[in-house]
């Protein structure tokens, strides 16, 4: 059987790394060697990180204060020797079956790709996640750009594109992407190897996220033309409004425009509500174009950095 490492990155996660320590230990495919990477925590993470360690003789705590994620994830990697590599972070809670299926997947693939549901309690958690969280019949394997929180490779795959971009602080799991299957690696989409996740549970932090997530999309030059289209539709959106005064008849364009844009998070809220729907109705479009509003913004933020980068 492949050996399988499982790296783990963590800073101060100290209210949510038992969770993910405890997943590790319920595997039904127990990993060969866990290495945890703190990145500088203050709040006792690493200590409790250690503490787990202490009895069990395949985990490791590496501590690596000022590291982003991508570094982390590379020192790890290259302290391991095991053929193939599992990827998660803290704040996440494995399915028993996760490494698993992961592993069987990398029998006739070089990077298997994991599913993901957020763990989302809040009001806002839900209707938030119905804008962001696919479901997983609607994902197209082959287009699939996973985050590295559900993820497993060959080793080669890692050496051969170089790694995680350690110049970039955030999307350096989509960077990634995009160099796997640039390089061509045979990609396997396993729905059923899930992780849950805890999205951001208030609408600042929700919108700090996106702008990060967007700032780094221009600083590596991700997703142009989906940051372009936005900018478009917001602009012809501004000219329409001007002119809706003489042809009142114009403010339909947008009205449908947004319709159809969020119709995959109504049907979303179909699906995962029980109760709240009314307000999920409501509040989508206004939680939407908030959130448009802080990618635009991240995306004119990242743009210098990306100059300079060149």
């Amino acid at each position: 059987m492949t050996r399988v490492a499982l790296i783990v990155t963590v800073r101060d996660e100290a209210e949510t790394i038992g969770e993910v320590l405890s997943s590790v230990d319920t595997q039904t495919r127990a990993p060969n060697e866990v290495i945890v990477v703190d990145g500088g925590s203050t709040d006792g993470t690493a200590e409790l990180v250690e503490e787990w360690a202490r009895t069990r003789p395949h985990a490791t705590l590496m501590r690596a204060p000022g590291t982003n994620i991508a570094a982390g994830r590379n020192r790890a990697i290259e302290r391991t020797s095991a053929e193939a590599v599992a990827v998660t972070d803290a704040g996440c809670v494995l399915d028993a079956r996760w490494l698993e299926l992961l592993s069987e997947a990398l029998t006739d693939a070089d990077v298997a790709m994991g599913y993901y549901v957020p763990l989302a309690h809040r009001s806002f958690e839900r209707i938030a996640t119905c804008l962001t969280v696919p479901d997983a019949d609607e994902i197209d394997p082959d287009r699939f750009m996973p985050s590295s929180r559900s993820l497993a490779f060959r080793r080669d795959v890692w050496t051969s594109v170089g790694g995680y971009p350690e110049w970039l602080d955030v999307g350096e799991d989509m960077y990634f992407d995009f160099a796997v299957v640039a390089a061509g690696f045979r990609r396997r989409f396993v729905p059923e190897a899930i992780v849950g996740w805890r999205p951001r549970s208030t609408l600042p932090g929700f919108l700090r996220q996106y702008f990060r997530y967007a700032r780094g999309d221009a600083v590596a030059g991700m997703y142009t033309q989906r940051h372009a289209a936005r900018f478009g539709a917001y602009g012809a959106t501004a000219v329409t409004a001007g002119l809706a005064g003489r042809w009142p008849w114009l403010v339909a364009l947008p009205v449908a425009g947004a319709g159809f844009w969020l119709r995959p998070a109504y049907r979303r809220a179909r699906r995962r509500l029980d109760s709240g729907r009314a307000v999920a109705y409501v509040a989508i479009p206004f939680v939407a174009a908030l959130q448009d509003g802080a990618k635009m913004a991240g995306y004119i933020a990242g743009l210098p950095r990306r100059s300079k980068r060149r």
